[in-house]
């Protein structure tokens, strides 16, 4: 899976939180949640991580194509 940039701006945005904060929230250091953030497949523990950091659903910020619903095939 991975974040989708503009949905993690817009969250990170309505969350009030700089990327530092956000991190703290996380429990990991901020070069490590940056070096998520850039990651082309993040593992699900890490992307539960920066969406609670956030106050978010994990849904609100990966990437669309990656989000499967019951109609899907």
């Amino acid at each position: 899976m991975t974040i989708s940039d503009e949905k993690f701006k817009i969250a990170l945005a309505r969350s009030g939180l700089t990327i530092g904060q956000a991190a703290e929230r996380a429990g990991i250091s901020r070069q490590r949640y940056a070096m998520i953030l850039n990651q082309k497949n993040v593992t699900p523990q890490a992307l539960g991580k920066i969406a609670r950091s956030l106050g978010v659903d994990v849904t609100e910020i990966i990437d669309a194509k990656f989000i499967v619903t019951e109609n899907n095939n």
